[in-house]
C-alpha cells in the first residue's frame, strides 16, 4: 500500500510538473502584454506617445527577423513604414531606431547626457569596465579628449614613415601568394599600426609579440557566447585578458620609472605620441595645465590599461574592414582605379627626383582623390551601422515618449544611403566629397567616432 501511495504522488507531482511547463509559456505572454499595455496607458495618461513600430513577440520581439533578412532591408523597411523614428524589439531589449542626421546628433551630442552608452557585459568584462565606451560624463569626455588628441596631424606627422615600412614588410607575402584573405591581411596591417600608435617606438620586441599573442587570443573569444566554462572561448578569452593586463601594467611601471629618469613627466601629447604612444599620453599628459597646476587625478594603472586595450579593439577591427572595403569598391570601379594609381605614382616620382626614400607627411596632403576614395568607401560601407544608448529617465524625443531603459539605436548606415544627402547612394561616387560638389546636399550627417 505504501509503495502505491509513492506511485500515486510521483504520478501526481508529473501531472503539476507537465502543467506548470505547458503554463509558463503562457504566463510569459501574459505578463509580456500586461507590460506593453501599462506602457501605452501610462504614455497616453502622460499625453505621451511611443513611436511608431512593433514590439514583436514576447521577449523574442523582433529578433530573429532581423536575422532571417538582411540586417540593412530590416530597419530600411521599418524606416519606409513609419519614419526616421520608430520602435522594435531587438536583442533582447525595447529600442527606438532613429535614421535622420539630426535626431542621431542630439543622441549622440546635444542630450548626449541623456543616452548614457551601453554595452552586453560580457564585452565589459573582455574590455575593461574602465574603458571610454563604457562612461559618460566627466571622465568619458576627459578620456575621450585624450585619445582624439593622440590622433590628431600633429601627433601622427612623425609616424608616416613607420606606418609604410609596415605595409611594405607585408608586400613580398602577397606577391608569392595566388590567392589572399583580404581582411585577415588587413587585420595584421591594422594591428601592427595600432601597436604603434598605442605604444609608440619605445615597445621591445618580445613584449610587442607577447601582446599580440594575448591580444589574438582575447579577439578570438570577443563574440563567442560569454561562458566562463573550463574549454569554452570565452574562458580562454577572458584568461588571456587577464595576463594581458598584467603585461601592461608591468610594462606601464617600466616606462614610469624610465621617465621619473629623464625628467619626461610632463611632455605634451604631440611630442610624447611619437616617442611612446598613447600609453605616454594616457600615463600624463592631462595630469597638468599650461600654467603647470595640476587638474586631475593621475589615471590608475588599470584604468590606463583597460583604455589601451579597448582602443586597439575599437581601431584595428574597423580600420581592416574598412580598408578591405576601399580594395574591393576600386577593384569593382577599374576607372577610379586607375586614377588613384596615376594620383600615386605621381608622388613616386616626385620622391624619385628629389632623391628621397619613403613617405612623409607633406606627401599625404598632396592625395585628393585617394582622401575622397576613403570618405566615400566609410560612407557606402558603413563599417560601424549603429550604436547603443540607453536612456538614463523618461525622455521626451522629437514628439515621442521613450521610457527610461530603452536603447537607442543612431543607424549610421541609413543615415548615409539617405537620397536627400546622396543621391544615388548605392553607387561609389568619390565625386560627391569634392569641395563644391553638388552630388552632397544639405548638412554632413554624421561620421561617428568609436568613443562616441
Amino acid at each position: 500500500m505504501q509503495t502505491l501511495a509513492n506511485i500515486s504522488s510521483l504520478s501526481s507531482s508529473s501531472s503539476i510538473s507537465q502543467m506548470l511547463m505547458m503554463l509558463l509559456p503562457f504566463c510569459f505572454v501574459f505578463l509580456w502584454s500586461v507590460h506593453v499595455l501599462f506602457l501605452q496607458w501610462y504614455s497616453r495618461r502622460k499625453g505621451r506617445r511611443l513611436p511608431p513600430g512593433s514590439l514583436g513577440w514576447p521577449y523574442i520581439g523582433e529578433t530573429l527577423r532581423l536575422y532571417a533578412e538582411d540586417p540593412n532591408a530590416f530597419f530600411a523597411n521599418r524606416q519606409k513604414r513609419h519614419g526616421d523614428i520608430f520602435k522594435s524589439h531587438v536583442l533582447g531589449c525595447p529600442c527606438v531606431m532613429v535614421s535622420s542626421p539630426e535626431a542621431a546628433r542630439v543622441v549622440l551630442v546635444t542630450r548626449a547626457h541623456m543616452f548614457k552608452p551601453t554595452y552586453p557585459l560580457s564585452k565589459e568584462r573582455m574590455i575593461g569596465p574602465n574603458a571610454l565606451f563604457f562612461h559618460q560624463g566627466a571622465y568619458h569626455s576627459r578620456l575621450k579628449r585624450l585619445v582624439q588628441a593622440s590622433f590628431v596631424p600633429s601627433a601622427l606627422k612623425g609616424s608616416v614613415s613607420e606606418i609604410e615600412q609596415i605595409i611594405l614588410n607585408f608586400l613580398p607575402s602577397w606577391k608569392d601568394n595566388c590567392t589572399i584573405n583580404t581582411l585577415q591581411e588587413m587585420k595584421m596591417y591594422a594591428f601592427d599600426v595600432a601597436i604603434l600608435t598605442a605604444f609608440g617606438e619605445r615597445m621591445e620586441r618580445e613584449m610587442e609579440t607577447r601582446i599580440k599573442q594575448l591580444y589574438q587570443r582575447l579577439e578570438k573569444g570577443y563574440n563567442s557566447m560569454p561562458l566562463d566554462l573550463p574549454g569554452t572561448s570565452f574562458h580562454k578569452a577572458m584568461k588571456a585578458r587577464k595576463l594581458l593586463n598584467e603585461t601592461l601594467r608591468r610594462l606601464i611601471d617600466e616606462r614610469r620609472r624610465e621617465d621619473d629618469g629623464s625628467g619626461h613627466g610632463g611632455t605634451k601629447v604631440a611630442s610624447r605620441l611619437g616617442r611612446g604612444g598613447l600609453l605616454e599620453v594616457l600615463m600624463g599628459a592631462s595630469n597638468v595645465n599650461d600654467k603647470g597646476h595640476k587638474v586631475h587625478q593621475q589615471l590608475s594603472d588599470m584604468q590606463i590599461a583597460d583604455n589601451i586595450i579597448g582602443v586597439i579593439f575599437a581601431a584595428h577591427d574597423t580600420t581592416a574592414s574598412a580598408l578591405t572595403w576601399a580594395l574591393k569598391y576600386l577593384h569593382d570601379n577599374p576607372e577610379i582605379l586607375c586614377a588613384v594609381t596615376r594620383e600615386q605614382e605621381g608622388i613616386r616620382r616626385k620622391m624619385d627626383e628629389s632623391g628621397r626614400r619613403g613617405l612623409t607627411w607633406e606627401d599625404t596632403r598632396q592625395m585628393p582623390l585617394t582622401n575622397r576614395v576613403i570618405q566615400e568607401t566609410l560612407r557606402a560601407a558603413s563599417i560601424l551601422s549603429f550604436t547603443f544608448r540607453e536612456a538614463v529617465e523618461d525622455v521626451e524625443f522629437e514628439g515621442y515618449f521613450i521610457p527610461k531603459g530603452w536603447k537607442i539605436l543612431p543607424l549610421f548606415r541609413r543615415i548615409h544611403h539617405r537620397e536627400d544627402f546622396f543621391p544615388n547612394p548605392d553607387k561609389f561616387d568619390p565625386s560627391r566629397f569634392e569641395v563644391g560638389s553638388r552630388r552632397r546636399r544639405g548638412r554632413d550627417p554624421v561620421w561617428p567616432f568609436p568613443g562616441s
